[in-house]
């Protein structure tokens, strides 16, 4: 049955039909297959059991705050400050690029969101220095930084379904987020120098001072996120709130780009992101359940056992795996599936969970830059215009530093764990 499972799965998916239908088609034929009419009825109410968690919304709330900035002038002013920064340097819009990411990853949270607004925005700008492939490929690449840095979606769905603290997991993640900031940005000075990258004029101490002056408001929003969980006066989720009340002020009433026309859209494109993504969570998870009545997590819990019992060893096979999975599956498609499978496992392993939340999360990042089913090549392939294949290659340095940074954090708990430890929130 399981074979026959995993077959129609990679048929459905050749297809073309998006996984989240995918998942739910499986479930059900499963189900109708082994004549279970009482698991077949509950399955409703499980879809929806797994949509009933106070965590969750956090997400169509930090989805907002992202929608208030883009309209509110926010983002344009982080990008524009970054270029004042750093425009001069050898390489200096490519450094734009990647600062730029830093900024918005505490903002938006998702990489897809992040990588199709970048697209937009940075590389018809870089496409005048460095050729197409080279921009597309930094932009994609710089993208992955937002679910590491607070907030962070994957954080809090993985927090959600793990029971981990999501305020914990968010500080966990602020090390491996700057350790990806830097190694694109060594790759960059490498690459620079090698083929001989442009300089723009240094800006003025009056461009500057000007730029960081407007910029101060946007700034204020992740350093209020930040400071607000870590006091405690605030949750994770209700931090979100917050970040939307001040978007809306600082773009309506200080930089006065947020007019109610704009409302309309804001709202609309929030729906739709939200619908989307708990629409997938509802249908993994009910496609997890199936699973755990196959009892495939169990069996997938004493394959690890039987091989070895080994920590070092364990991580790299759960390294192996997830890097596969994250290139075929979506990225919070495949982290509501493997949750439940590993966890049991950590107690075995000594793995604290916070870490391997990291490790599992920044995993399946990296799988929105891997093909086939990376979605971020599809994303920024279709708004930058340029050929999946060029752009896959383009990827392939990327996707080298990525893999190493992955590999260091993995096997150097304190790069997720020591934030935490200082703030008292893990052991």
């Amino acid at each position: 049955m399981t074979v026959l499972l995993i077959i129609i799965f990679f048929l459905l998916m050749l297809m073309g039909i998006p996984i989240s239908l995918v998942l739910g088609m499986i479930t059900v034929i499963y189900f109708f297959t082994v004549g279970n009419t009482a698991l077949l009825d509950s399955t409703p109410m499980q879809l929806f059991s797994n949509l009933e968690n106070y965590g969750l919304l956090a997400i169509p709330l930090f989805m907002l705050a992202g929608e208030l900035m883009n309209g509110g002038g926010i983002t344009s002013r982080l990008v524009r400050f970054a270029r004042v920064l750093l425009g001069h340097v050898r390489g200096g819009l490519a450094y734009v690029a990647i600062l730029s990411n830093m900024f918005l990853a505490s903002i938006l949270g998702s990489a897809n969101a992040q990588a199709a607004m970048m697209s937009k925005t940075l590389v018809p700008e870089m496409e005048k220095e460095y050729s197409r492939d080279f921009s597309s490929a930094l932009t994609l690449s710089g993208s992955i930084i937002a679910p590491m840095l607070p907030p962070s979606m994957i954080f809090i769905i993985y927090g959600t379904q793990s029971g981990t603290s999501i305020g914990a997991l968010f500080m966990a993640g602020i090390i491996p987020g700057l350790m990806y900031g830097l190694g694109f940005v060594l790759l960059i000075a490498f690459m620079g120098y090698k083929y001989n990258f442009p300089k723009n004029e240094r800006a003025t101490i009056k461009q500057i001072l000007n730029s960081a002056y407007s910029v101060i408001p946007a700034l204020s929003i992740p350093v209020i996120i930040l400071v607000g969980i870590l006091s405690g006066w605030f949750t994770p989720t209700e931090s979100a709130a917050i970040a939307c009340v001040i978007a809306f002020f600082i773009g309506k009433f200080f930089y006065k780009e947020l007019t109610f026309r704009k409302l309309p859209a804001v709202f609309s494109n929030t729906v739709t992101s939200t619908a989307t993504v708990t629409f997938l969570i509802a249908m993994a998870g009910a496609f997890g359940w199936m699973l755990t009545f196959e009892q495939i997590p169990q069996s997938i819990t004493n394959t690890m056992l039987s091989i070895s019992e080994n920590t070092l060893l364990f991580l790299l096979l759960v390294n192996a795996l997830l890097l596969l999975l994250g290139a075929i599956i979506d990225g919070i498609a495949a982290l509501i599936i493997l949750v439940p499978v590993f966890m049991p496992l950590l107690a075995v392993y000594e793995v604290d969970p916070i870490h391997f939340g990291v490790i599992i999360c920044v995993n399946l990042t990296i799988g929105l830059l891997t093909p086939p089913v990376g979605t971020g090549l599809f994303i920024v392939s279709s708004i930058a215009n340029i050929k999946f294949e060029r752009l896959v290659v383009a990827m392939v340095p990327f996707l080298i530093v990525g893999i190493l940074i992955l590999l260091v954090i993995t096997y150097w708990e304190d790069t997720t764990l020591l934030i935490p430890r200082l703030m008292g929130l893990t052991q």
